[in-house]
């Protein structure tokens, strides 16, 4: 009875110890199961939050480029209406002489040198020894002419521009040069008995076909008296340093002018 007794709660005990085992080893499954979800759960997301940056990125580089495309048009539509209202102002000011002359529009390139503001090239081929008169804001700007076969502009105050011109209501004669003075000119071989005084304007006479009688100049703001001539200080009107565009003038013959008519049908007809 006693050997029975103690096989049955052997029995008993190794049951249970089996149950408490088995319930142990599907609790540590369990945690391993869970874990293992835990992990994948966590790369799939890990995954797409990769994809979705790698988008981004994608997405940032395409708005990059379309940016920058703006701005470069951004800036040649800032620079193209800049351009048309700097052109709209001179078709504005200028007043085109009813005679034989050709009135043209031409781009300031660049300064000659930064040590010369009144020396610079212009964008326009030369014609031999012609020289053109230079005209901003409807006054007298200073001359252009050939240098080694570019078109250099000579504004006023250059020691090399010059060119003939009327003072006062008599209409006395002279000839413009550059002056000692920053922002003026002078006008030399004027007549000794010229009777000219301060405050009368200058235009400019048209006696060496550079330019039409009547274009503006400046003001007389002082003269000096010699035994031989008078010289007249002039503040021009036209303000010429850091002009983007002048007009060329010249004047031509009636053999240029059927020439031109004769281009001009040629470039119609074609």
């Amino acid at each position: 009875m006693r050997k029975f007794i103690f096989v049955f709660l052997f029995l008993i005990i190794s049951l249970s110890y089996l149950f408490e085992v088995d319930e142990l080893l599907a609790k540590k499954f369990t945690f391993i199961n869970d874990l293992k979800h835990s992990y994948i759960n966590k790369m799939l997301l890990i995954s797409s939050n990769i994809e979705k940056h790698l988008n981004q990125l994608e997405t940032i580089e395409h708005l990059r480029a379309e940016n920058t495309t703006l701005k470069e048009y951004q800036i040649l539509y800032t620079t193209a209406q800049k351009q048309l209202e700097t052109l709209k102002d001179f078709f504005v000011n200028v007043e085109f002489p009813q005679n034989n002359s050709i009135i043209e529009l031409v781009k300031v390139l660049s300064y000659i040198s930064y040590d010369d503001f009144t020396k610079v090239w212009l964008d326009k081929e030369p014609e031999n020894d012609k020289i053109f008169g230079l005209i901003s804001d409807n006054y007298a700007a200073g001359i252009a002419l050939n240098r080694n076969d570019k078109l250099v502009g000579l504004l006023n105050g250059n020691k090399d521009c010059s060119y003939a011109v009327f003072l006062g209501e008599g209409k006395f004669p002279g000839i413009l040069t550059s002056s000692d003075t920053k922002d003026e000119v002078q006008i030399k071989y004027i007549p000794f008995w010229a009777n000219i005084k301060k405050g009368d304007e200058v235009i400019t006479s048209g006696m060496d076909n550079i330019f039409f009688e009547g274009l503006k100049v400046g003001r007389i703001t002082e003269i000096i008296d010699l035994p031989d001539m008078k010289i007249a200080k002039v503040k021009p009107y036209a303000n010429v340093l850091q002009k983007k565009f002048f007009y060329t003038y010249k004047t031509i013959s009636n053999v240029e002018i059927n020439e031109v008519k004769k281009n001009e049908k040629k470039a119609t007809s074609n």
